[in-house]
């Protein structure tokens, strides 16, 4: 089986070695054909807390680590905050 992988925004870096990603998925309704949007929220480890709220971020799912926290951040794609 493949290893899931999701490309979304960090909404929240309040937590300790934790992320909340915010995964937007776009699909055409099915009787009305408007694009609709529904977005996800996972809970993602970040070991060395380098992630900021608004980086965009792809996260890899992987084993249990806490009651809800089931991913992880894989790669930074884009950095919300330049660094100096």
């Amino acid at each position: 089986m493949a290893i899931k992988e999701r490309v979304g925004t960090v909404v929240s870096d309040k937590m300790d070695k934790t992320v909340v990603v915010a995964v937007e998925n776009r699909f055409p309704h099915p009787i009305y054909k408007k694009t609709v949007s529904r977005t996800t929220r996972y809970k993602a480890h970040d070991e060395d807390n380098r992630c900021q709220v608004g980086d965009r971020v792809k996260i890899t799912e992987t084993r249990p680590l806490s009651r809800t926290k089931r991913w992880t951040v894989s790669e930074i794609m884009t950095s919300s905050q330049p660094t100096s």
